[in-house]
């Protein structure tokens, strides 16, 4: 039988205090989950979920969610993971990109079992004696200690004083909340037992921290980010959706079984993962199940159903692998010439051979033949195109 302990555990990089959360889950008291959001950029992808859907299973084992905007902190920007001073973002900025966060993130919580906070509230009302007593509650050194502040500061790359007072500001705002429970990714790790440092020194019960790993785009490597190109928003059209599932590698779909789904205990995936292994199933069908299960949650079932059919017309008919690398190009002017675009892809040797194989009918847009050499690609699409019978990408431009 699983328990909430167990449940919450599944997918999380690190628990601490483990101890702590399962006495607090086991004590029937409704605990406040927190996890906060930096409206840095307005849309999400399916790597932020990894995090909701967690919120979501506190939800369901009847806990209250806070999800909260940092629309202060977002001015200041977070500094995790950077190495260079962020830009500051203006009011209108942050504000516009908190609306559509607000909007996006109740397609996997519950409106009704969510509480949406601002961290404007209090941090808002500081004053500057405030602010310096907050300050003063830990040592440059010990902001040094954060890995990102610690090879900016070695490598003499500037760290700007109000970077500091970001962890600082996310350590209070779990003060304001009275959080029980905060959850982050692995990058954030530091901000989040700064909330449970300053909750002691404000003489409140510390939280328990829970980062969760920062699942790898559709390149297999890097994280999933939307400067990198290697994501999947998850208000992406069905049929976009359903074809960038369909092309990460078997290994890696199975680590976004286990982090994205669920519908899938964790040993049913094991159990999928075996037969696969064993060749006793096809990780395609597998694959199928995936992207089907998450178009259905972002849009519904009949979507998902279309997605499905048009993929299967499109790129099953067409003999398409499943697997397909993902290119960005730059484009001059707003645009770049298809021969160009082929060879920059390494679909071709070069423009000339790109030509030819247009002329010759060997050039598929989507599946679809094209025979214009002089086409131009406008910059912000991206398209799967195809040369000859084995060559294949999937290019944005």
């Amino acid at each position: 039988m699983t328990t909430p302990f167990d449940l919450i555990h599944r997918g999380t990089e690190e628990i601490l205090l483990a101890d702590e959360l399962r006495e607090r889950l086991n004590s029937g008291k409704r605990l406040r989950i927190k996890a906060g959001f930096d409206p840095s950029a307005p849309d999400l992808h399916l790597g932020h979920t990894v995090l909701i859907n967690k919120l979501r299973q506190f939800q369901d084992l009847g806990h209250e969610v806070i999800f909260l905007i940092g629309d202060f902190t977002g001015m200041i920007g977070d500094p995790s993971g950077k190495n260079s001073t962020r830009p500051v973002l203006t009011p209108e900025a942050v504000q516009a990109n908190a609306e559509t966060y607000a909007k996006q993130v109740f397609k996997i919580l519950d409106p009704e079992k969510t509480q949406v906070k601002f961290n404007s509230e209090w941090l808002g009302q500081f004053t500057a004696v405030d602010l310096i007593k907050l300050a003063a509650t830990h040592t440059v050194a010990r902001m040094l200690e954060r890995d990102d502040f610690h090879k900016r500061y070695n490598s003499q790359q500037p760290i700007a004083i109000h970077e500091f007072l970001y962890p600082l500001l996310q350590g209070y705002d779990s003060v304001a909340l009275e959080a029980d429970v905060e959850l982050g990714g692995t990058d954030q790790k530091f901000n989040l037992l700064m909330g449970r440092e300053l909750q002691k020194h404000f003489n409140k019960q510390p939280q328990v921290v829970i980062t969760l790993p920062l699942i790898e785009g559709l390149d297999g490597i890097n994280k999933m980010s939307k400067s990198l190109n290697n994501y999947i928003g998850i208000t992406e059209a069905p049929k976009e959706m359903f074809g960038k599932i369909m092309s990460i590698s078997d290994e890696l779909m199975w680590r976004y079984f286990e982090l994205l789904s669920l519908d899938k205990s964790s040993a049913e995936i094991q159990q999928m993962r075996a037969a696969a292994q064993a060749g006793t199933a096809n990780p395609r069908n597998f694959k199928v199940e995936l992207a089907m299960e998450i178009i259905t949650r972002f849009h519904d079932k009949q979507q998902a159903q279309a997605a499905l059919e048009d993929f299967e017309l499109r790129f099953k008919k067409g003999e398409m692998p499943t697997e397909i690398p993902a290119v960005t190009l730059q484009a001059v002017g707003g645009e770049i010439a298809i021969a160009l675009l082929l060879k920059d892809a390494d679909l071709t040797p070069s423009t000339s051979e790109a030509i030819r194989m247009i002329k010759a009918g060997a050039v598929k847009i989507d599946g679809e033949k094209i025979t214009d050499t002089h086409l131009k690609i406008k910059t912000g699409t991206e398209h799967v195109y195809q040369v000859g019978k084995r060559k294949f990408a999937r290019v944005k431009v």
